[in-house]
């Protein structure tokens, strides 16, 4: 391979374990505070790297952080190297981040044909929502969810 050409893949990745951060993620400085029994807690710095031209986060790093929470969420519930991923999703917006550390809470629910409900809410370091998420995920057919969940 020429040393100057970027190598495009396929990639091979391991993680260091099952709930941690895929190399996308720590590229953005996503950290995983929290991940249990289908609800997770991540927090992001907002980097000068992560904004747009008009100097706010860019919405696609915010939607990372929120996607990032509810696959850990996800992963919380089901044995480690299951597979699945997102199939469809929806951000709303509810103001500009300027500054600081972003945090994301999400939750899941497990629904009928292998699909995963995932919501998330994702606010600024003074407590604000900036944006509120949710997203559909697919089980790969061997996938089984945990059955039980703490307080149910």
């Amino acid at each position: 391979m020429e040393p100057d050409r970027l190598y495009t893949g396929p990639h091979q990745v391991t993680l260091d374990q099952w709930i941690s951060c895929a190399p996308f993620e720590k590229l953005l400085g996503i950290e995983i505070i929290a991940a249990d029994d289908g609800r997770s807690y991540l927090t992001m710095p907002f980097l000068y790297q992560l904004a747009q031209g008009k100097g706010l986060a860019h919405g696609g790093a915010i939607v990372t952080l929120a996607d990032t929470a509810v696959a850990m969420a996800i992963k919380s519930i089901l044995p480690p190297d299951s597979r699945f991923g997102t199939i469809s999703l929806n951000a709303e917006f509810l103001g500009p981040v300027t500054k600081g550390i972003l945090s994301a809470r999400a939750e899941v629910t497990p629904l009928e044909n292998r699909q995963v409900q995932g919501q998330a809410l994702v606010s600024d370091e003074d407590g604000r929502p900036v944006m509120r998420f949710s997203a559909m995920f697919k089980l790969r057919r061997e996938v089984k969810i945990a059955t039980h969940r703490t307080g149910e």
